[in-house]
């Protein structure tokens, strides 16, 4: 990466080069006019459905998606590489969030949910520096110090990704969509064992 803080590219709300990856990463705020059809057609991929089970027909699916639009405790993103739009990103305030309920959450800490859309992009070790990205773009607001997350228990690809960009297993969680396991990443172990490698 350029540095934690990344850039600001006029067509993204935060864009950075990713060294390991030979890739420029960059994140934009979604909305219904560009994306419903693109994110109607990612949660449907045979490989998104177990863990968002959001496969309904489009007219209920734009409804769920402007209700996540008009939210104020989250921010819809959608990722690029090289400028392709290839994954789907919420960036949450969990203290907001139902999540809060099941750990000791502070107001400035951000939550994240995560997937990549194109099957074309798996398997090529995209996510983690596309993760490490997107936990620096919220690192750049000064008062968070933890970001979270509570991915399915049985997800372990992404539980792997998770930790290799600094986030620690705390506990598993019955929510009610899923199991979840709990995951927190501090700023400081991000910034000197993740962004310092």
């Amino acid at each position: 990466m350029t540095g934690p803080a990344g850039l600001v590219a006029s067509n993204y709300d935060f864009q950075t080069r990713d060294d390991d990856a030979e890739k420029t990463i960059s994140f934009r705020e979604a909305s219904m006019e560009r994306d419903l059809g693109r994110l109607h057609r990612w949660l449907n991929e045979p490989h998104v459905l177990p863990y968002w089970q959001l496969d309904d027909p489009l007219p209920e699916f734009r409804r769920t998606l402007a209700g996540k639009l008009a939210d104020d405790h989250q921010t819809l993103y959608v990722g690029h590489l090289d400028h392709v739009p290839m994954s789907y990103w919420e960036s949450y305030w969990a203290a907001d969030d139902d999540l809060a309920d099941h750990y000791d959450a502070k107001p400035t800490d951000q939550g994240i949910h995560l997937l990549i859309g194109v099957p074309e992009f798996l398997g090529h070790g995209y996510a983690e520096p596309l993760l490490r990205a997107m936990t620096a773009f919220q690192f750049r607001h000064d008062e968070t110090d933890r970001i979270v997350t509570e991915p399915d228990v049985r997800n372990d690809k992404v539980i792997y990704v998770f930790e290799n960009c600094g986030f620690e297993p705390r506990r598993e969680l019955s929510l009610e969509e899923k199991d979840a396991l709990l995951m927190v990443c501090e700023r400081e172990r991000f910034e000197t064992e993740v962004l310092g490698r």
